[in-house]
């Protein structure tokens, strides 16, 4: 089969790992920059264009589409959608997963466990979406933020309105979350390929940070899910609609409850923790999802 990965940097270890595995298993695979490729929208033969060529037809596409440029991105990946090539992760679930906000309404209206969360917009109702969490300490998350960066603990009411003020000011739009203290700054990453589970890991911050996140110098061992973990990891990658993610979740007093559904998970940190080859079973699920030869028969989408 051929496929097609789009990255900016084909040197991360989740992209060389992803085109590691496909070489192994006898495939071949072009690593683009999303952003040098371009696009002929009103043509009735739907066509992508990178480095002065009409980039071939592909049976399957991985996106990797950093979170700053998922509008490009996206159009890219609609493209090749239109020409009938199967994508890792659709368009639209991704969209989904990005607007943090949007993925919490469609996991909160599927009954899944969520952290309390409000959003409001100007600092007038600062008091009001405090209280709404339970009062500080509080987080508080900018929309689009990734890798740990944008999340900020409030510790007492006055410092979470400070905050709150100084975002509405610069016209930056936040959620406010209540803070799960016995989770004690650890998470669950259940990663999930296909509707299963096949890896996952507990990440643990670095001394005196309270976010988890590998990218922040957090550390990560493999993990035991419960089977309310399971079933809750299951369902979120079933709301979102996305084939591939990593859904992280605290293990709170109340169950488990999930933070984020991340539609472009790494794979360094669940490979080193859980010895499994992830990779390969990114790329195995494409070979059953992708049928082999369909570009030369395909329709324009």
């Amino acid at each position: 089969m051929r496929f097609v990965m789009l990255a900016r940097n084909p040197n991360l270890y989740s992209h060389q790992r992803l085109v590691e595995a496909a070489r192994e298993r006898g495939h071949e695979i072009d690593v683009i920059n999303t952003l040098h490729v371009h696009m002929n929208i009103t043509s009735s033969r739907p066509t992508l264009r990178h480095g002065g060529r009409t980039l071939p037809l592909y049976d399957a596409v991985i996106p990797r589409i950093g979170a700053s440029v998922t509008h490009y991105g996206l159009a890219v990946l609609r493209q090749f959608e239109m020409q009938g090539v199967y994508p890792l992760n659709e368009s639209v679930a991704i969209g989904r997963a990005r607007d943090k906000l949007r993925a919490l309404q469609l996991l909160a209206r599927e009954g899944i466990g969520l952290p309390v969360t409000a959003f409001a917009h100007g600092p007038r109702k600062s008091e009001d979406v405090i209280k709404e969490v339970g009062g500080a300490p509080v987080i508080i998350k900018l929309l689009e933020g990734t890798q740990g960066i944008g999340v900020i603990l409030a510790e007492t009411d006055a410092s979470a309105q400070s905050i709150i003020e100084a975002f509405s000011a610069a016209n930056i739009d936040i959620m406010v979350q209540e803070y799960i203290k016995e989770a004690r700054g650890s998470d669950i990453r259940a990663f999930v390929v296909g509707g299963a589970i096949v890896a996952a890991m507990q990440r643990t911050g670095r001394k005196g940070d309270f976010r988890a996140n590998l990218h922040r110098g957090g550390n990560a061992v493999a993990a035991e899910l419960s089977d309310e973990e399971r079933t809750t990891a299951r369902r979120a990658a079933e709301i979102m609609g996305l084939n591939v993610c990593g859904v992280d979740m605290l293990r709170s007093e109340r169950g488990p409850v999930v933070m984020e559904v991340n539609s472009s998970p790494g794979l360094r940190g669940i490979e080193q923790a859980t010895a499994v080859d992830v990779a390969g079973l990114v790329i195995a699920f494409l070979e059953r999802s992708a049928r082999p030869g369909r570009t030369e028969t395909r329709g324009n989408g």
